[in-house]
């Protein structure tokens, strides 16, 4: 199958709790939480898809032709984008138990890994959405990132143990996730972090620690005095807070109040390689993507999330290409602009 019947059979399956929408930008989805949507009216979720498309790449071919390199590395592992899979989890509170929470966490995992990228897994109120893709995080030698809730500190250093003995590479905690609907209706309570908190998480294992969630240069210091290893730019989809400005809105200013202390990957309305571009020209090391790998996933299953991670790794080379662009680092601030008027 193409790109195209994959989505097309995603569509079938998914329907009615995601419709498959020929521009993934949360405006059919509005307030689908649990869902696939975002909170409240839904403008969150929306502003990180519209705000993105008025940053322009600005286009520039006079220049030595070497080709393009798209590799980067991660926790002393290296990958072939800077592009990794978001995770999501509550495969049947958000999209119907159309697929299982394992199958969904293996045909990312698996697929991810065949692309030379690599995918985050979730966690939850029911034990399942972190117990399950453990299985398949074996099944791929570690090649992945689990990402814990905030839950009370002596749960996420139990949880740590466990993942230890995956050898996984690194791994996440979705601090924002603490807005969320169903985690305050389960009754298994998640907190707010103090610094202190993290730097407990942090001196508790030689794993790498990304703290996800963050959406100001004043969280993003905090998470650095913590001496965790990234974060994550994330406004959780627009599922935990309704009215929030775009990730990659804030990215800017995120960047250039941590500098090079932690790594910065941002997530929100990422959906071409392109857009990859665009993140990384305003500040992020890296990007996660959620919603669109969900549905290469059920529609195209290992090999559907293989096909899109391809994509977007051509299509973020076809915008370096046009961009003057060798490597990575090379995608810096002045190679996008903001056109005004347009958002």
């Amino acid at each position: 199958m193409d790109y195209n019947e994959i989505r097309e059979k995603a569509k079938e399956i998914l329907s009615p709790q995601c419709l498959v929408c020929k521009e993934c930008n949360g405006l059919a989805c509005r307030g689908w939480v649990p869902g696939v949507g975002a909170k409240g009216t839904g403008e969150s979720f929306v502003r990180n898809y519209e705000y993105l498309k008025s940053v322009k790449v600005v286009m520039d071919m006079i220049y030595k032709p070497e080709g393009q390199d798209t590799s980067v590395s991660f926790f002393g592992r290296n990958f072939k984008a800077p592009i990794f899979v978001a995770p999501i989890g509550g495969m049947d509170i958000n999209y119907g138990g159309k697929i299982s929470e394992g199958e969904y966490h293996r045909r990312t995992l698996l697929g991810a890994k065949s692309a030379g990228i690599a995918a985050f897994t979730g966690d939850g109120a029911n034990d399942d959405y972190f117990n399950e893709p453990l299985l398949p995080l074996k099944e791929v030698e570690g090649w992945g990132i689990p990402t814990l809730k905030p839950w009370a500190v002596d749960k996420v250093f139990e949880k740590i143990k466990i993942i230890e003995d995956l050898n996984v590479m690194a791994f996440a905690m979705d601090i924002d996730s603490a807005g969320l609907v169903h985690l305050a209706k389960s009754g298994k309570p998640v907190y707010s972090k103090t610094v202190e908190d993290l730097k407990a998480i942090v001196d508790y294992t030689q794993l790498p620690f990304i703290i996800k969630g963050i959406m100001s240069p004043q969280g993003a210091l905090k998470a650095a005095e913590s001496g965790a290893y990234g974060i994550v730019v994330s406004n959780h989809g627009g599922r935990v807070l309704d009215d929030s400005p775009a990730t990659t809105e804030v990215l800017p200013s995120i960047r250039e109040a941590v500098g090079d202390s932690v790594k910065i990957f941002v997530d929100g309305g990422i959906r071409t390689g392109a857009d990859v571009f665009k993140a990384i020209a305003l500040g992020a090391d890296a990007v996660l993507i959620g919603r669109t790998f969900v549905i290469m996933a059920v529609g195209g299953g290992v090999e559907g999330v293989q096909l899109y991670a391809e994509k977007l790794i051509a299509e973020l080379k076809d915008t370096m290409l046009m961009t003057g662009c060798k490597n990575i680092s090379d995608i810096t601030r002045d190679k996008v602009k903001e056109v005004k008027g347009t958002f």
